[in-house]
């Protein structure tokens, strides 16, 4: 069974992703990514921009997740591009 971490993005966001400009996404360190991050191995992330049935989505590798204790961040390094959908090509 596939470990699927699933984030939503705003559109700048996963546009950014989606170019492979933005190689590095980043999560605040708060119990809440604490639960989701720390000693957990996922197969791919699942991002999705906005709500609704028919909202762009992309399957990208996960390289790591790095813990930043200076920023107060988790970084976490995303790889290729698996899968795509509902997606205009407009960039």
């Amino acid at each position: 069974m596939e470990k699927v971490l699933h984030l939503t993005l705003k559109k700048e966001w996963f546009d950014l992703i989606l170019s492979g400009d933005k190689k590095i996404e980043y999560r605040e360190i708060k119990n809440h990514w604490i639960k989701m991050l720390e000693n957990k191995e996922y197969d791919y992330i699942h991002f999705v921009n906005g709500y609704g049935k028919h909202r762009p989505w992309m399957d990208v590798t996960m390289k790591g997740v790095v813990k930043d204790r200076g920023e107060k961040v988790y970084k976490i390094h995303l790889g290729e591009i698996l899968r795509k959908g509902n997606i205009n090509e407009v960039l």
